[in-house]
């Protein structure tokens, strides 16, 4: 049984810092394609970044420089920081997992999704 949770969402001001945890069971980290997405209600779920068994990462434009994607093997858990927080990052922030060595920047790539936690920025 694969699941996903995720926890750390919250309400910052504009300028501070979150950290979301996404703890994986059912399966191992380490050899997936793991990814965070974030959506606003009445848009598309959008790519925040992911993270291959190698540790590469991807991000979008929106987000580079001031997000940073990681795991921890060992305890199998992913985990997005996030710095320099804009009222736009306000979102439903998603984890998914894509248990496969290829990795994608497509939800539809993604076959596990946890229920997601909320970030709320203000200004």
């Amino acid at each position: 049984q694969v699941q996903l949770i995720e926890s750390g969402g919250g309400s910052v001001q504009a300028g501070g810092s979150l950290r979301l945890s996404c703890a994986a069971s059912g399966f191992t980290i380490s050899s997936a394609c793991m990814g965070w997405f974030r959506q606003t209600p009445g848009k598309e779920r959008e790519l925040v970044g992911n993270i291959n068994y190698a540790r590469r990462t991807n991000y979008a434009d929106s987000v580079k420089g001031r997000f940073t994607i990681s795991k921890d093997n060992a305890k199998n858990i992913l985990s997005l920081q996030m710095n320099s927080l804009k009222p736009e990052d306000t979102a439903m922030y998603y984890c998914a997992a894509r248990r496969d060595f290829s990795c994608s920047t497509s939800s539809l790539m993604f076959p596990s999704w946890g229920q997601g936690t909320q970030v709320t920025v203000s200004s």
